[in-house]
């Protein structure tokens, strides 16, 4: 059976100062401590090697039982971990004050308990920790209950039960919300934009639910910023850009009037300001999304954003929607030349990266070498996506791959193979709408098309004309919402201009720009 990689990206992972709080916390403990030994052995390999830790560490009577060694080793990383960044957790912090309350209420200690149950109370209000909260009521009911058995009756029990009910109707509010985000957040996950009537069933269903259409519905600000988020992706799967942008925005204003929430869920505030982006790209306004990428790059070195997986997504979101916008510009040299850094990154993520980003970004690099008249290399970045498909993640993106890449052989004159590719690709959305009954009508219409195309492929003035008629039929079916979110993915209506004015994809694409 292959050794488990855990341990050893575990350790991988750690910062300089991380190691050295750990090394500090251990120089602690008195004793031998073998788990050293193994420590400095994982940290030098740049793979896990057990049978080279095994045989370095031979004459040890601990290798014996390596196993139960590298697990006391993961738990002491983990619990220095946990140390090591106490005081930046509020989650952290609040645990502790609670472990602290409880050893002061067995000790008889209650004054002393009152006071860090206030302070503590304080800043799980200011913090939205609802759960915290609950759990310290009921230490301050006890409190008051000693006070009671003193003779003291200066409180009001009622006003706590209150306060109680207050804190659990909160916290049930901020747990509807977020069932509602984990059903639509799938629904973009698995496909991306709303395609057919089933799929706006779904998303009509979270929209017209009394949570997300009343008013004032959101007890507390996590639950309004949790809100607005649900309300903008549904306008993402449906392709509505001025109301994603609006619902957006209100939630990237409830993160900066409460700074206290985005030290709390920095993750969420960063995704609410990368679906921004998706205006600014729709709008063309690149100067505004500019500002706003640098903005959120900015954000990296200020406290809460020092995490690795908060690093990394600022890293993704930032880089993914700058080669975007020089792909859309048709600056396609600049996206290329961001595309060598972002795979070196990519690889040094290694498998933090989700199966969704390496998706998302084989797409776009297709259609920046594509718009740079790079077809083979295209050919070979679109197979990716092709060939690791994953039938319950983004399959809007694999849908629309299948057919850039007719596109691409088409450039390519691969005329032949494209004969079985267009019948194959057919069958594949011809099922697809038999399957939804209504839906990818441009999908089928570029086919058709495109079957005409192959059988005078050489034949450059019949071309012509059912480029013409092309793109006259889709630019009609591109008056439904449904249908334009095929531009997203690769800019159709421009590669059938550019055969019809004879110029390359690349130069219309700038010469639409400056227009």
């Amino acid at each position: 059976m292959k050794p488990s990689q855990e341990l050893f990206r575990l350790v991988k992972s750690l910062s300089k100062s991380e190691k050295r709080f750990f090394k500090l916390m251990s120089s602690l403990q008195s004793g031998e401590k073998n788990y050293i030994k193994l420590f400095d052995a994982i940290e030098k390999q740049d793979e896990y090697d057990e049978e080279a830790v095994k045989v370095l560490f031979k004459k040890e009577t601990f290798i014996k039982h390596l196993p139960s060694e590298k697990n006391h080793l993961y738990k002491l990383i983990l619990k220095s971990l946990r140390l090591f960044y106490a005081e930046n957790s509020i989650s952290a912090i609040l645990a502790e004050h609670i472990q602290s309350i409880e050893i002061l209420y067995n000790k008889a200690h209650y004054s002393e308990c009152g006071k860090l149950v206030k302070k503590a109370k304080k800043i799980a209000q200011s913090h939205e920790r609802f759960y915290y909260l609950f759990e310290l009521i009921k230490w301050e009911k006890m409190l008051l209950e000693e006070e009671f058995q003193s003779g003291k009756f200066d409180r009001d029990l009622n006003k706590l039960v209150d306060e109680e009910h207050l804190v659990i109707k909160r916290l049930r509010n901020l747990a509807e919300y977020q069932i509602l985000y984990s059903k639509i957040n799938y629904v973009f996950r698995q496909g991306g934009y709303v395609r057919n009537e089933l799929e706006r069933e779904i998303v009509n269903e979270i929209q017209s639910h009394e949570l997300i259409k009343g008013k004032n519905t959101a007890l507390s600000k996590r639950a309004a910023a949790t809100c607005y988020y649900i309300k903008g992706l549904c306008a993402i799967t449906s392709n509505e850009v001025e109301d994603s942008f609006l619902n957006f925005s209100k939630v990237v204003r409830i993160f900066e009037e409460n700074p206290n929430l985005i030290q709390d869920i920095p993750k969420q505030y960063i995704k609410s300001l990368g679906n921004l982006f998706y205006y600014y790209i729709g709008s063309g306004d690149y100067t505004r999304l500019f500002e706003l990428i640098a903005k959120m790059r900015s954000l990296k070195d200020q406290p809460g954003f020092n995490r690795v997986n908060i690093r990394m997504r600022i890293f993704l979101t930032t880089h993914y929607f700058e080669m975007l916008a020089y792909e859309r510009q048709g600056e396609f040299e600049k996206a290329i030349a961001m595309m060598d850094v972002i795979k070196v990154q990519l690889d040094d993520f290694g498998d933090k990266i989700t199966k969704e980003d390496s998706v998302v970004f084989e797409h776009l690099f297709a259609n920046v070498l594509f718009g740079a008249e790079r077809y083979r290399d295209a050919l070979r970045q679109i197979n990716h996506v092709l060939n690791d498909n994953e039938s319950n993640l983004r399959q809007d993106i694999y849908s629309f791959s299948k057919l850039f890449n007719l596109v691409v052989h088409y450039e390519l004159g691969n005329f032949d193979l494209l004969d079985y590719l267009i019948k194959s690709t057919e069958r594949f959305y011809l099922k697809r709408k038999k399957t939804a009954e209504v839906g990818y009508e441009f999908e089928v219409t570029f086919i058709r098309s495109f079957k005409k195309l192959i059988k005078i492929s050489r034949s450059f003035t019949k071309s012509k004309a059912i480029f013409a008629s092309m793109r006259e039929e889709l630019q009609t079916l591109m008056r439904d919402q449904n249908e334009k979110v095929a531009l997203e993915y690769f800019d159709y209506i421009t590669w059938i201009d550019a055969k019809l004015q004879d110029r390359t994809y690349g130069e219309l694409k700038r010469l639409n720009k400056k227009s």
